[in-house]
């Protein structure tokens, strides 16, 4: 992801990798590895861009972001692999290694505990090394926080109540109980709200919050790369989004459509969204949130990509995809004509692939995401490179509309909705020919972000505001959307206990 960073973060594996079970002793090698670690600025560049490494690691680790957030959802039907139907049938104590793997918490521990660390030992730096100045220490701080509270955030949604653990104990964690998630969610609001205030809105760009070239560094180098004032901003929302509290949500995506330009972000064409050289290939301003994989520095691989999940024939040499959607199901989201992202013509035909290759064969191919190699289309070389973004502009602005249209502010969220509809060339809504508004918004969601990891936690959302199926009201006040702890989690840990519903 950042060149110039491989001592600081295996030292930062090293040190995250414990987990939540003690270390009983810590031999002179690490020792002498801690002390040579936190003496100049270099250090502080290698340990901050270790958090980031970490945190792409475990999103990325068993396709987990996407398995959480697409294949749970049951929009895409799995041919071949018996694991992921279990998630799709929500079965997630059966017994594969994929699903043991996603179940465990330990990889977003290593995330915590290597930002704990840094936000203990970056002051030992400042003092040793004249060359780390207060802006950049200041700036450091506020990207560790931040990524600390996201992962946080992104527990809470898989969990539920998680223990909160925000001192290192010099690489050691004490066991805790789960901490009730409105309690750290509340606590990670006020985290992204104290580093928003410290983050620019783009570095080495003479921002006021950070004047000059970050770790001499110029701007081409950061563009997109690191959490940005407007990356706080956003994650906010969909922190306030999850615990329904709708005003917040209606603050913070206000403050990102006000000022993304400064951000250097915008709209996405459909082209640009889809094609494999695109928004998904490399790193990019418009990634809100986003953590990339950059072929230039050799960095991608054939796992960890929802390309490895989706692709087939015609587009990569595997005869069947781990997943896929069926015709049926296409057609019934995209069911309105003109849509740029995927649609018929008048004589049943696609009007464009974009979004589905292969409609017509046995297995229609979700193409959306597609970057083979540096943007490739080269089907005999399945190594892949996209970016895993959390979130885009099109997705705040949607948040924005669902807001709205829960707070009873009918016109702006028909505004913000038809931002989108627009973009993808489809009709303003007409509530007349496209029915409920919340609906709606919930149905453009489901289009514009499949396959980013989304559809999952709309869902829920969607569900707490309409409350029409009996079944998923019931899953969700059991406890039936979070997912199981690990047996390993629980062994290491006397204080946990599992989650009510996988008893």
């Amino acid at each position: 992801m950042i060149r110039n960073s491989i001592a600081g973060l295996l030292i930062i594996i090293a040190l995250g990798n414990t987990g939540c079970k003690k270390v009983l002793d810590i031999d002179s090698s690490r020792a002498v590895g801690e002390k040579n670690m936190w003496n100049k600025l270099e250090d502080t560049r290698g340990a901050l861009m270790g958090i980031y490494g970490l945190t792409r690691s475990a999103m990325a680790d068993n396709n987990s972001f996407w398995i959480y957030g697409d294949v749970r959802s049951g929009d895409f039907v799995s041919p071949v692999r018996q694991d992921l139907r279990a998630v799709i049938g929500n079965q997630l104590n059966a017994s594969y290694p994929v699903l043991d793997g996603m179940s465990n918490w330990r990889r977003w521990y290593a995330v915590i505990n290597s930002a704990n660390i840094f936000l203990e030992r970056v002051g030992d730096v400042k003092a040793a090394d004249p060359r780390y100045t207060e802006n950049n220490m200041t700036v450091d701080i506020a990207q560790a926080r931040f990524l600390r509270a996201f992962a946080y955030f992104y527990m809470v949604r898989i969990w539920g109540d998680v223990p909160f653990i925000i001192s290192s104990h010099d690489g050691q964690f004490e066991n805790k109980r789960r901490e009730d998630q409105s309690r750290v969610l509340a606590w990670a609001e006020q985290e992204i709200l104290a580093a928003a205030a410290d983050l620019p809105y783009k570095y080495s760009a003479n921002d006021i919050q950070q004047p000059g070239n970050y770790y001499n560094e110029n701007e081409t180098r950061w563009a997109g790369a690191l959490a940005r004032k407007l990356s706080a901003y956003a994650v906010l929302a969909h922190i306030a989004a999850w615990q329904g509290n709708y005003p917040d949500v209606a603050t913070y995506t206000k403050f990102v459509l006000d000022n993304y330009g400064k951000g250097a972000q915008g709209y996405l064409s459909t082209d640009d969204l889809a094609r494999p050289g695109g928004f998904f290939y490399e790193k990019k301003y418009n990634h809100m949130l986003g953590f990339n994989f950059d072929y230039g520095h050799a960095d991608g691989y054939f796992t960890g990509h929802i390309e490895e999940l989706t692709l087939a024939a015609p587009i990569v040499n595997k005869s069947v995809p781990d997943i896929y959607m069926t015709k049926d199901s296409i057609l019934s989201i995209f069911n309105e004509v003109k849509d740029e992202r995927f649609s018929l013509d008048t004589l049943g035909r696609p009007s464009t692939e974009r979004y589905f290759a292969n409609f017509n064969g046995k297995y229609p191919i979700f193409s959306k995401i597609k970057v083979i190699t540096s943007g490739s289309t080269d089907p005999t070389f399945r190594f892949f490179s996209s970016a895993i973004v959390f979130t885009r502009l099109e997705d705040i602005t949607l948040l924005r509309a669902e807001a709205l249209a829960v707070l009873g502010e009918k016109q702006g969220a028909i505004d913000n909705l038809n931002i989108i509809r627009e973009l993808r060339k489809l009709d303003r809504y007409d509530e007349t020919i496209n029915g409920n508004l919340v609906d709606q918004i919930f149905r453009e969601r489901r289009r514009e972000l499949m396959g980013e990891g989304h559809r999952w936690y709309d869902m829920i959302r969607y569900q707490r505001i309409r409350q029409l199926n009996p079944q998923f009201l019931q899953l969700i006040n059991n406890g039936g959307i979070y997912w199981p702890i690990a047996q390993d989690n629980l062994n290491q840990n006397g204080l946990l206990t599992q989650n009510s519903y996988w008893k």
